[in-house]
């Protein structure tokens, strides 16, 4: 098949509604490139507003070095958080709408002030930044067992699923981000653990890196927004029936219940 910017949007929002992985559109259409990526992630998010989603920020992918390694790609990627991808706290992993749930957890910012580049620095972001939350992120990804190249993961909105924060909301300024320290539990054992300096050294890094990267779309980060800053840790599995916690030094704790495996269709 001959792929377009159209037809692989189109495939991206088809798998994520049946629950259905594929082999990365690279294989067929090796001139994906992540350019051409956010162009097929704007039409995805073109087409979620329409049916009715709203935007609420902007998502960071691949800002750590053990994601980075796991992933076999180098570069920190942008894409679209929307309303329909929040998790509240009481709910369960939702395994009826995901295709291999991953979490990973998050230093996630609430922007006070509009954020626009280029030449952002960490310092002018964090200034702009409201609140801070420890949160995590449930990845999920339209490609057969997460295996894609840059183009492809961009293409799909950097692997999105849904996200939930935790119980703690601080002014930034009274937290040391780069040392602000999570640990990683599944099942009641810590499998992992990591510190804010993960998130290229500190994660207003990463929301200038954001501000920067979107200001050459012509787009900024209102206030207001969202920011999940990218994953501290490795992702661990979420299957139905587990249990995962991401446990912070100040922002409190994350808990997920894995839920029920979907019924057969």
């Amino acid at each position: 098949m001959s792929w377009d910017i159209d037809s692989v949007a189109t495939e991206l929002l088809a798998c994520e509604a049946e629950r259905r992985d594929r082999v990365k559109f690279t294989d067929e259409w090796p001139e994906l490139d992540v350019e051409t990526g956010y162009k097929i992630q704007d039409e995805t998010l073109r087409r979620r507003l329409e049916r009715g989603e709203k935007l609420i920020g902007v998502k960071l992918g691949l800002t750590s070095r053990a994601k980075q390694e796991r992933m076999g790609v180098k570069t920190p990627f942008v894409a679209w958080l929307t309303d329909a991808m929040i998790l509240p706290a009481d709910l369960p992993v939702p395994q009826d709408k995901l295709i291999h749930p991953r979490i990973e957890p998050e230093l996630v910012f609430i922007m006070g002030d509009r954020l626009e580049g280029p030449g952002v620095t960490g310092a002018q972001a964090l200034a702009a930044v409201s609140h801070v939350l420890g949160g995590a992120e449930i990845i999920d990804s339209r490609y057969r067992d997460f295996k894609f190249l840059a183009g492809d993961v961009v293409a799909d909105n950097a692997s999105s699923g849904a996200y939930m924060t935790g119980p703690v909301a601080l002014p930034p300024e009274s937290v040391d981000l780069s040392t602000e320290a999570v640990l990683v539990e599944v099942d009641g054992a810590i499998v992992d653990s990591a510190t804010g300096a993960s998130i290229m050294g500190h994660p207003a890094e990463a929301l200038a890196l954001a501000a920067n990267d979107l200001a050459k779309r012509g787009l900024a980060i209102e206030a207001g927004w969202v920011i999940l800053t990218g994953g501290m840790t490795d992702a661990v599995f979420a299957p139905p029936g587990s249990s995962v916690a991401c446990h912070f030094t100040s922002l409190g704790s994350v808990f997920f219940n894995g839920g029920t495996a979907p019924e057969a269709s």
